[in-house]
């Protein structure tokens, strides 16, 4: 008798394991024969699964295992690894737009300061580059407060604008809810897409859960 766990298994075409759709990403074909990816696992057509890394999408599209996989000749635009990664990044931005609209992101330092000594914050984050003093003074409030508090780094400066709105974001705080939710599912994917920690230092946020695909399109 077959496991449910078991007949959800994918197989990545590098590595040749079979394991859980969450850890790993699918690619179709469009009309015109060319790989993308379906982060969202929604397109029509039969798909391909990869180890949701980085380096195992860029084996894939250097060893040719997507015309394999695909068991016909396909096209491969070069970069693929990298444009999904820019897909993923925009959907932790989408996502962090979202929790500032939901009202659970706050930015500037005052209020992520004030947002941590009332309780509440679930995450800090910092745009990766960020004055290390005054990062510092925040993550040691933050961890006197919860000391596994995870500590993100992976938005550029950039983003964090985008995401909030105005210019020269440099820091930000997570609060409980489930837009913030979403927004850590998102970035533990990224986290480990890229083979990187939340950066500045911070506790690891681990891959362990995949993001709330309805809250917030790649």
């Amino acid at each position: 008798m077959t496991r449910k766990d078991e007949a959800t298994e994918r197989t990545c075409i590098v590595t040749r394991e079979a394991v859980a759709p969450d850890a790993l990403i699918r690619f179709v074909l469009s009309p015109d024969g060319e790989v993308v990816p379906d982060l969202r696992r929604r397109l029509p057509g039969r798909g391909v699964w990869v180890t949701a890394s980085a380096d195992k999408v860029a084996i894939a599209e250097r060893k040719h295992l997507f015309a394999r996989g695909f068991g016909e000749a396909v096209k491969v635009a070069p970069g693929l690894a990298d444009r999904v990664g820019d897909l993923l990044r925009q959907g932790a931005v989408a996502a962090l737009s979202l929790a500032r609209k939901a009202g659970t992101a706050v930015s500037g330092f005052a209020k992520v300061e004030a947002a941590l000594e009332k309780g509440g914050v679930v995450a800090l984050i910092h745009a990766a580059g960020a004055d290390g003093d005054s990062s510092g003074k925040l993550d040691r409030a933050g961890r006197r407060r919860k000391p596994d508090m995870p500590i993100v780094g992976l938005y550029t400066g950039q983003e964090l604008d985008l995401a909030f709105g105005r210019p020269n974001v440099v820091h930000a705080a997570l609060l409980a809810g489930p837009a913030s939710d979403n927004v850590l599912a998102r970035l533990r994917y990224l986290a480990r897409y890229l083979g990187r920690d939340g950066g500045a230092g911070a506790p690891s946020i681990e891959p362990d859960t995949e993001p709330n695909e309805a809250s917030a399109e790649p």
